[in-house]
């Protein structure tokens, strides 16, 4: 049996880890990767040569800048430009090599910021961005325009998908240019190694997020590249946005999140809240109903969750 070809863009990052994770014990497929020293997916020429060699059948497009609200804020220009010319050439080559299906991945943080909850699909360009990750979410908006042009022009096999905040094994655990779980259970960890009385989380707390395990997503993506060709079809059909929400389908506040990070890590301290800084979004809770409808959901409890991730973060940590 010929195994397919699934090139996995950005294996290192949290959700290609997962992606790959899910894929790479299949003896169906052969899993194709590369470092960003091995291939910058920014260099265009370099990216058509890697396709035209390697011709994959599928491509998952995980590759990006990605960051928490202090990075976004900091390093707009990098987030806009680095993940447009990402796009561009892997989209480009992709086209050109006859991939027959791809999986781009987005955010929540493409839909509006004060959209009704849970956030459908159809949602989307319906108001304002968030103006604190706004660069990068046209980024990623600019990706699902790519996918649907394609189909539209091409008749491609191109879907978007847009998951929730995520976590889990191979997260950013950056002091600085984390996204917030990751970053909790690092100030959480060092508060407890230090001895400290109390940990400051920015914002006031009062803010809802939806936080769903990489393993659940690497194990969605799966579900959806071997969907029958009559579904997968469907999800790109031309007549409509190749755009599907991947997410738990519950929310909490961030102070509930830090609160159970809190009792993850193991810290005994205070925990308080520096409403001086900004809150970003006030609700992201995704309407996860098309792909329930597919038969998918997430199997990882919030709780079940955070212990495995603050194992990984003391097993890379040591």
């Amino acid at each position: 049996m010929t195994r397919k070809k699934i090139f996995i863009a950005g294996h290192l990052g949290l959700v290609g880890t997962a992606v790959l994770g899910g894929l790479e014990g299949d003896s169906r497929y052969q899993c194709l990767v590369r470092t960003r020293q091995e291939l910058d997916l920014e260099n265009h020429e370099a990216t058509r040569e890697f396709f035209l060699t390697h011709r994959p059948s599928y491509v998952v497009m995980s590759a990006a800048k990605v960051g928490g609200i202090l990075a976004n804020n900091n390093f707009p220009v990098g987030f806009l430009h680095q993940n447009l010319r990402i796009q561009l050439s892997v989209f480009d080559a992709a086209f050109e090599a006859g991939v027959e299906r791809m999986i781009f991945l987005g955010s929540s943080c493409i839909y509006p910021r004060d959209c009704p909850q849970p956030i459908k699909e159809e949602y989307l360009l319906t108001g304002p961005l968030e103006a604190t990750n706004r660069p990068y979410a046209l980024a990623k908006i600019s990706g699902v325009e790519s996918c649907w042009s394609y189909n539209r022009q091409y008749g491609t096999r191109y879907l978007a998908v847009m998951p929730t905040n995520m976590y889990g094994p191979g997260d950013n655990y950056h002091p600085e240019h984390s996204h917030v779980l990751p970053a909790l259970i690092r100030r959480f960890h060092e508060a407890k190694v230090r001895g400290d009385e109390a940990v400051v989380v920015w914002g006031s707390g009062q803010p809802r997020r939806e936080f769903m395990y990489s393993v659940d997503l690497g194990n969605a993506i799966k579900f959806v590249l071997e969907l029958p060709e009559a579904q997968f079809a469907q999800l790109t059909d031309p007549a409509t946005a190749p755009l599907m929400n991947i997410g738990v389908g519950e929310d909490v506040t961030i102070r509930e999140a830090a609160e159970m990070v809190k009792e993850a890590v193991g810290f005994t301290g205070e925990l308080k809240f520096d409403s001086t800084k900004p809150d970003g979004t006030p609700r992201k809770l995704l309407d996860v109903s098309r792909l329930g409808s597919l038969g998918w959901r997430a199997q990882t409890q919030f709780k079940d969750g955070l212990a495995l991730a603050y194992q990984d973060f003391v097993a890379r940590n040591d």
